[in-house]
This record gives C-alpha cells, sequence and structure tokens, in this order.
C-alpha cells in the first residue's frame, strides 16, 4: 500500500518535471511512509536507481525502523534540520534540476536555507498541495479505517444516550463522550466534540458548557473517533422531550434537504453543484439566511480536507473514493439550530453511508 502510493507520487513529479519533493507536513509524511512520529522528512524521485529517502531524528530511530518499509526508502538519522540535512546529501546526479518543496509547510528561514545549499544549478519549485491531492481519493485500507472509526464513534455514542443526558451538563456529556470512544479503541476524538442544547444549538461551532441539558428542547451533537490516523465526521439533533411545531418543521426541512443532497453524492458532480442541491431546498423554505456554511467537506487523515462542498467549491468533480460529510443546518439565532450529518464514500453510481445512526426524530432523556 505504501509502495503504490509511492509510485503515484512518482508519476506526478515525472509528469511536471520535479527530480526530487521534500514531503515535510505530517500527515503527507504519515499517508506516504506510515511513520507517525512529529519529525520526518520524505524525499520522493521518479527517477530509477535513485533511492527514496526518509530521514528523522535520533528520537524516532527505532520507530522509524518499524513503521517506514526498508523495502521502499532509505531510513537516515540525522541531526540537523531535516530539509537542511536533505538539500545538503543530494545524490548525485545531474548538475541542473527541479527540487519541489512543500510551499504551505515550509518556513521562510527553511527556505532561505534550502536556497544557499543548493547547487547553482538546481531550482526551487512550490508543490504545496501535492500530496494532499493524492490523498483525496482514499485506498480500500483507508475506507476500512474510517468505516471503523464511524462505527466506533456510533457505538460511543449510544452508550452515552443508553448513560442518560438530561439534567447533565453539555460539557459533562462531551467529555463522557469522549471518554467512551477512547474506552473502545479510538485515539482520541477526531475534533472537539460539540454538544448544544436549546439556543445554544444555534451555534454551529457551540463550545460545550457547564449549562445543564433541559427537557423539551432540541439537542446537537456533533462527534468524531479517530482511529489508526483515521478521522470519522458525524452530527444529529435530538428532542429531549415536547418541542414545538417550529422546531418539527425545521428538523423535516434539514433532513429532507440532506436526504436529497445525499441521493445526489456519486462520482461526476462538482462540490459546487452537489451543495447547490440542499440549498435550493434550504433557499426555498425561507431560511436560506440561515444555512451559512458549506454543505460538506472531505475527511481522512485530517478532519477538514478536499473535495470541499460549497458555494465556493471548485469545478473539480468528485472522484470515486473521496470521502465527504453531508450536513446542511439551519440555525436561528436566540432560538435553536439543526443540523444532520453523515460521512459518505462517493462511488460511480451514488454513495455509501458509513454513519450508521437513523435520522427520524428521537426523543432522548
Amino acid at each position: 500500500m505504501i509502495a503504490a502510493r509511492v509510485e503515484r507520487l512518482a508519476a506526478q513529479l515525472r509528469e511536471r518535471g520535479i527530480d526530487l519533493l521534500l514531503v515535510s507536513a505530517p500527515l503527507d509524511v504519515r499517508y506516504l511512509s506510515g511513520f507517525t512520529g512529529s519529525n520526518g522528512l520524505v524525499v520522493a524521485t521518479w527517477h530509477e536507481g535513485v533511492a527514496q529517502r526518509f530521514l528523522t531524528d535520533f528520537r524516532y530511530d527505532t520507530q522509524a525502523g518499524v513503521q517506514v518499509p526498508a523495502e521502499v526508502f532509505t531510513r537516515e538519522i540525522v541531526s540537523i534540520d531535516l530539509a537542511e540535512a536533505a538539500v545538503s546529501s543530494l545524490p548525485p546526479g545531474p548538475e541542473v534540476g527541479r527540487l519541489g518543496f512543500d510551499d504551505t509547510a515550509t518556513t521562510v528561514k527553511q527556505h532561505t536555507r534550502m536556497r544557499e545549499q543548493l547547487p547553482a544549478g538546481w531550482e526551487l519549485v512550490p508543490c504545496g498541495g501535492l500530496v494532499a491531492g493524492l490523498r483525496e481519493v482514499k485506498d480500500a485500507g483507508e475506507l476500512a479505517h474510517i468505516r471503523a472509526a464511524a462505527a466506533l464513534a456510533d457505538a460511543a455514542l449510544r452508550e452515552v444516550l443508553d448513560w442518560g443526558i438530561v439534567g447533565r451538563t453539555e460539557r459533562e456529556v462531551a467529555i463522557e463522550l469522549e471518554l467512551r470512544m477512547r474506552r473502545l479503541g479510538a485515539e482520541g476524538p477526531s475534533f472537539p466534540s460539540i454538544v448544544a442544547a436549546g439556543t445554544h444549538s444555534a451555534l454551529p461551532h457551540a463550545e460545550p458548557r457547564d449549562v445543564a441539558i433541559p427537557r423539551d428542547t432540541l439537542l446537537s451533537i456533533d462527534w468524531g473517533a479517530q482511529l489508526e490516523g483515521y478521522c470519522s465526521d458525524c452530527t444529529r439533533t435530538f428532542a429531549t422531550g415536547v418541542i414545538g411545531e417550529a422546531e418539527r418543521e425545521v428538523y423535516e426541512l434539514v433532513r429532507h434537504a440532506q436526504s436529497k443532497a445525499q441521493a445526489a453524492v456519486r462520482a461526476g458532480p462538482s462540490g459546487r453543484e452537489i451543495d447547490a442541491v440542499a440549498r435550493t431546498v434550504i433557499e426555498a423554505a425561507g431560511h436560506g439566511e440561515h444555512f451559512g456554511h458549506g454543505l460538506g467537506h472531505g475527511v481522512g487523515l485530517d478532519i477538514h480536507e478536499a473535495p470541499r462542498l460549497s458555494r465556493t467549491a471548485g469545478e473539480q468533480p468528485l472522484r470515486a473514493g473521496n470521502v465527504v460529510t453531508v450536513e446542511p443546518g439551519v440555525y436561528l439565532p436566540g432560538r435553536f439550530g439543526v443540523r444532520i450529518e453523515d460521512l459518505l464514500v462517493v462511488r460511480e453510481g451514488g454513495s455509501e453511508s458509513l454513519s450508521g445512526l437513523g435520522k427520524e426524530m428521537v426523543e432522548v432523556g
């Protein structure tokens, strides 16, 4: 699996005329090499006879030996800045070349030092997003990890709902949810859990408060688990008892918009087109101004990654193997909010939902 990823990267380097690429962003390094430490660097190439290199420092010697496959990379332990070490020890070859670097993860100081050390005939070429682009389409192993993370997160929430939440504080419920995910095997939450009741649910990114969850209101919970480095993401809105007609109408509106958009997810349409499916439904009901965020985003090693489903997304079509959220919401300031979110694998003819919880209105106690 690691070898296949490196081969795909090498093909892109050859196509772009990049002789060597420095990969320094931690998630990109993990994707290409399997290394989970905090200080690693991959030097990738397409040239035959030139080794793919992995650099780290002495703290991670043993860890790199276990995680980074020797059949793919030569492993090197260095005592200076990794990028400086890589540039100062370029493999023998032509006097001219193109060295790619991630301009989104390289500091000005590192760039200056690389430029000083680079042979005169070599050019530094910005290549930010190259590996992140490969990460957009998940392989079978990645999909298995995300599927397992989603199932674990669902199980943890079911346990918390059985435990009882009315009368407990939002913060207490969020902590309990995260603890139960860890007890079920998660490395941790994939982002800080959102638990928001009543008027607080009108904040899309509400932070849990030391305020008791009352009866007869709406409660939004947005949570996810991280497993083997991969994230899940889901949102459900519950009733904690008797709620008003306005709350029920908005809930059914969001559920309908979410269902329509989910049905439209497949390889081919752009993220902008999928966003418009849900947005049209909500705007037609007079709540367009209350749906201010994008419809969804990619999920993988990072909780927010490409592709995006939004009004500002580009025209790039969704591809089979993308994993995206579909999460429309309607937020009425000072009153309440509703969001429903599923995690989907994009397929050629449709999508596969990784979220196992139903979306009918559920009353919790």
